[in-house]
């Protein structure tokens, strides 16, 4: 009989292991921050491997539950969650996760050392990341928005790294008329004294045991459409504990994020409280969906990372044909590839980090604002879609053992498809991209910003990279101002290409970018590999469409003979 057995993969201490955050974070940061914040980050890259990780393994194997009523018939819409998922919620506070980036202590910087943070923490929390994108997101709106009131009352625990004080954020912007389209919301807001008081349905609620969440209603009155809505506080909770005017109507069963209180709403005269004038809600939750965006892109690398350090460390034990995974050449060559794919989705969304804590504190220039604005939808989506590709493709290094429930792995890619719909599917960040490029002329100081960055790749081993990438830039130029021909059908059609596109060859001047200092400071070979390697990709094709290939792809997507 054979006792064969399959060693499973073991991970190391995740920040101490990681070459591309460190690296990273030694060209980015002073030494002297540097040297500060390591043992925090060494520290926390243990714990995701040890408390941290079992903790989010029982709140999965603990999913939320509903319970309507009491012993005695009494509505009372209790969610029970897990006493894991409560001890993230304290974790995260203690860990300070959203804490260090409104402490600013480092400045602009903070920013990337609370991202780093999140990275560690988010492929071990069961999603915990997710109500703390909201609380995020919900501090920044009410930061730059809300009275002094408002702002001292609820300001302060959102940002708190004290447990007992600590509170998160939902943000219940879905409806049933639509996800992205908020433009039908049909939740109404009809004045009461100083609050007023919220009636409607919220299809797709996250984190809903959350104290407070934000959300858009249409005061009465208010004309139709995106611009008559406007932003609202609510508290969820009274301080007696009962639930105000909100009834629970169920809890959402999904694919993935088993762990995240997900659910659906009705509001009945539920208080709330005006954030803001009235009007300009859309485009006040903007600052909301700026953070939760870079926290969705920030979660995509960070489940790329552990897909790969399980891989790596599976090919190292596992035996087939004779020799270990690692010695296979053309299994090699899937891992390489794998973490040039990660390497590249990394720098985009550190990239976006810098420059969203310049933003913050207005020391970001002119071209940084823009490019944050135009980036900020690409790194989204474009992560997403690639976090999906590569852990299917880590599943499968496993082999059957990758289907396999209990292993743990088949979770990473459950959870990571959330990722390319939460906070705007791929063709409504697509579309989102479109709207920077017209209104905002953000493409114009985009490729300014690649353009500048190449120019001062001198080094003799990237100039190949380096002339390859600028000819892309050209490519995506003449495409861009093309666009001014075009119909807004046509251009909606190109969209997705054309978002892709962009941030396939921003992230090669980011690499290219990091490659020189590496070179010119005799450090890691890892990131001139890296760049010379995603150069040699190639960008996808920018179609111009024309009306034949409009009809050939009605035909294609709708089996629908549209030439008759």
């Amino acid at each position: 009989m054979n006792d064969f057995f399959q060693t499973p993969p073991r991970l190391g201490n995740q920040y101490d292991e990681d070459r591309v955050l460190k690296t990273y974070l030694e060209w980015k940061l002073p030494s002297s921050m540097l040297m500060e914040i390591q043992p925090e980050l060494y520290r926390l890259g243990q714990r995701v491997i040890e408390d941290i990780y079992k903790l989010g393994q029982e709140a999965e194997a603990s999913p939320p539950k509903h319970i309507p009523y009491d012993p005695w018939g009494k509505r009372i819409d209790h969610i029970e969650v897990s006493q894991a998922w409560k001890k993230l919620d304290k974790i995260a506070a203690e860990e300070q996760l959203i804490a260090i980036g409104y402490e600013r202590r480092h400045g602009a910087l903070s920013r990337i050392h609370q991202f780093a943070k999140l990275y560690l923490f988010h492929p071990s929390s069961a999603i915990y990341t997710c109500p703390l994108a909201m609380t995020d997101g919900a501090a920044r709106a009410l930061e730059l928005y809300a009275d002094e009131s408002l702002k001292k009352h609820a300001f302060p625990h959102l940002t708190s790294s004290d447990p007992a004080h600590f509170w998160t954020s939902g943000q219940w912007m879905t409806e049933r008329t639509g996800g992205s389209d908020v433009s039908g919301t049909s939740t109404i807001a009809k004045r009461d004294g100083s609050h007023y008081r919220l009636n409607g349905v919220k299809w797709f609620t996250s984190a809903t045991t959350s104290k407070i969440a934000m959300t858009l209603a249409r005061i009465e009155g208010a004309p139709e459409g995106s611009k008559g809505l406007s932003l609202f506080y609510l508290e969820l909770r009274d301080q007696m504990g009962k639930l105000n005017g909100i009834h629970i109507n169920r809890l959402k069963d999904k694919l993935g994020t088993r762990a995240l209180p997900t659910a659906e709403l009705t509001l009945e005269d539920a208080p709330a409280l005006l954030v803001g004038k009235a009007g300009d809600g859309v485009k006040k939750i903007s600052s909301l969906f700026n953070i939760t965006r870079v926290y969705n892109a920030c979660c995509a690398v960070g489940y790329m990372r552990r897909a790969l350090a399980l891989a790596r460390d599976y090919a190292t034990k596992r035996v087939a044909f004779g020799h270990t995974l690692s010695k296979h050449v053309l299994h090699l060559e899937t891992l390489a590839n794998m973490q040039v794919e990660f390497t590249a989705a990394f720098h985009l969304v550190f990239h976006a980090v810098e420059l969203l804590g310049k933003d913050e504190l207005n020391e970001a220039t002119e071209m940084e604002r823009a490019v944050l604005r135009l980036l900020t939808p690409l790194i989204k989506l474009y992560t997403a879609k690639q976090a999906i590709a590569l852990i299917s493709e880590a599943l499968e290094a496993f082999g059957g053992a990758g289907y396999i429930e209990d292993t743990g792995l088949p979770q990473l890619l459950r959870n990571a498809q959330v990722l390319s719909i939460w906070e705007g599917t791929t063709n409504i960040l697509s579309l989102d991209a479109l709207r920077a490029i017209h209104k905002e002329n953000a493409a114009v100081l985009f490729l300014e910003d690649m353009q500048k960055r190449l120019s001062q790749i001198n080094n003799k081993e990237l100039t190949q990279s380096q002339i390859k990438t600028q000819y892309a830039v050209q490519k995506l130029k003449k495409y861009i101002q093309s666009m001014s021909q075009m119909s807004d059908e046509k251009q909606q059609a190109g969209a997705r290409q054309l978002a892709f596109g962009l941030a396939q060859t921003y992230a090669a001047s980011l690499l290219l970018e990091q490659a020189q200092w590496s070179l010119n400071n005799n450090k890691d070979t890892l990131p001139v590999m890296t760049a010379t390697r995603w150069c040699e990709k190639s960008l996808p094709e920018l179609v111009h469409f024309s009306e034949s290939y409009k009809k050939e792809s009605q035909i294609l997507a709708m089996d629908y003979n549209g030439f008759h």
